[in-house]
């Protein structure tokens, strides 16, 4: 049987850690080896925006370190991730240009849901535990050195997933000068995120039951409570003893008494003080740390798409739900939706030959159909503008930035003009690829949503037929399309000029 060796590395916020796997079909990932470099990357990332050159200095030694370890275990296949850290710098790219230069590695960025995609992915992995937890309501905390990120799942589908800037790294740099001058650090830390929590409890925890919570991460297993959890669960009463145990001792003290180096101490507050805010505010019955980490989401990514593995449980089903709670969210007409969601993917699914499109865009053209009219939440006056701030400005779990932005841009010329490229010149992210994407996913979105123009949903169901350059589409609806055929005139045009077939539309005759 075929085996892979496979390295996951993580550029975190307050070390450097990496993974080597061994991949197979017949007994999916296995790990082999587990290393870790304390960098404090964080501090100099979230209060300056750059990094001190001695910091790049030690950064490329420890990679080449791990390029070293990967040759002994014949690891042909790698992935580095950078998070966080790599997001707030303001040269992010001269410092990525430097590491390959030096090191060969290509680090890769990734965007908040991405990262917190990968996370949710390593717990996942544990598939018997995950399945059975997230029946009732459940949260994942995901703890980091700059953020946090709260994801809620109800009944196996993800309810919603919120991005917070209190990470612990972070809240121990703001806090840095104050810590000194107080003798409850704790309050201190609880007071600093205290207005974070309640907007986010009164914006997504209305009538919500959250039973469980899920723990992302390694670092309070790996410190606080490595001998205390029996198959990784702890009641709220042994975690709330644990924390009035530990919240009021000093840095040194927690140094000693867990055997880790001081600048790692200086982190269990913070964290324990978030866990315990939430915590309380879910009034969870039980906390599971399994002690996944995202070094381990990026090798199940890894197993999946290279089908060692198989997942039991529908992820591309979590972001298309996500973006539907966005929709809701935002008032967008569900029967509308759904309508469109039906047109647009008959129109996709008869052009494969055509379009050159693959399960991916098809994906980010049913979460614009979602999307489409959000704009109208804020003006019915200027809805392309106002959809694209949104969608730009709301994160969507397993999208990267760039997916994002292509999903916002075929929302926008949904109803605007189309911006042609020799109009962006040199202000554009998007290369030719993503470009072509926009338009010919903005010219099928065009279509679908002028055939429900009234939004009554009179197409009852509709028949593709691709031939000799042309796509014919027979409808079936027993009501009058007068309006939806009347107003498709411009959309066929541009439909026919990006892909360069003939678009017809007919009624399918009755008996």
């Amino acid at each position: 049987m075929a085996t892979t060796t496979f390295a996951a590395i993580d550029i975190g916020s307050y070390e450097v850690s990496m993974k080597i796997f061994e991949l197979s079909k017949k007994s999916g990932f296995r790990e082999l080896n587990d290393i870790r470099y304390k960098l404090e990357l964080g501090s100099g990332a979230y209060m300056e925006g750059k990094l001190d050159p001695g910091m790049v200095d030690y950064l490329c030694e420890i990679l080449l370190d791990f390029k070293r370890m990967m040759r002994e275990f014949g690891a042909e296949e790698y992935r580095a991730c950078a998070t966080s850290v790599f997001r707030e710098l303001m040269n992010p790219i001269i410092v990525q240009e430097q590491i390959f230069q030096r090191t060969g590695f290509r680090i890769e960025v990734l965007s908040n849901s991405e990262q917190h995609f990968l996370g949710y992915k390593s717990i996942a992995a544990i598939e018997t535990g995950f399945k059975k937890m997230i029946q009732k309501g459940t949260a994942i905390l995901d703890v980091g050195g700059g953020s946090l990120q709260v994801s809620l799942f109800d009944k196996d589908a993800l309810v919603t997933t919120q991005h917070l800037k209190i990470g612990s790294m972070r809240i121990r740099e703001r806090l840095r000068d104050l810590e000194k001058t107080t003798t409850h650090y704790d309050q201190l830390v609880a007071e600093f995120i205290r207005n974070d929590l309640t907007s986010f409890q009164r914006l997504y925890l209305k009538d919500r039951d959250i039973r469980n919570v899920i723990l992302m991460g390694d670092f309070l297993t790996d410190t606080i409570f490595h001998e205390d959890m029996k198959d990784s669960i702890i009641t709220k009463a042994e975690f709330t003893s644990r924390y009035e145990n530990t919240v009021h001792k000093s840095v040194q003290q927690l140094s000693e008494e867990m055997e880790i180096d001081p600048e790692y101490a200086n982190l269990v507050v913070p964290t324990m003080v978030i866990c315990k805010s939430f915590l309380d505010i879910f009034n969870a019955e039980s906390l599971w740390a399994p002690g996944m980490s995202l070094l381990d989401g990026i090798a199940y990514d890894f197993a999946e798409k290279k089908k060692y593995i198989k997942s039991v449980h529908n992820f591309e089903n979590d972001i298309l739900v996500a973006s539907r709670n966005i929709a809701k969210r935002f008032s967008s007409g569900k029967g509308h939706i759904q309508g469109t969601t039906a047109i647009a993917l008959a129109i996709f699914d008869s052009m494969k030959k055509i379009h050159g499109m693959g399960s991916r865009e098809r994906l980010l053209l049913q979460i614009a159909v979602q999307l489409h009219d959000c704009g109208k939440y804020i003006s019915m006056g200027d809805v392309s503008e106002c959809s694209y701030q949104i969608i730009m400005s709301t994160e969507i779990i397993g999208l990267s930035t760039q997916e994002r932005a292509i999903i916002a841009n075929a929302v926008r010329y949904n109803n605007a003009e189309f911006r042609y490229s020799s109009e962006y010149g040199n202000d554009t992210t998007l290369d030719r690829d993503k470009y072509l994407i926009i338009a010919k996913l903005t010219a099928i979105l065009r279509v679908a949503n002028a055939m429900d123009r009234s939004h009554y949903q009179k197409i009852e169901s509709i028949r593709t037929v691709l031939k000799d350059r042309e796509l014919s589409l027979i409808l079936d609806s027993s009501r009058d399309l007068s309006l939806e055929l009347g107003l498709l005139k411009d959309k066929v045009d541009f439909f026919e000029e990006v892909f360069g077939i003939r678009l017809s539309l007919r009624r399918k005759k009755k008996m």
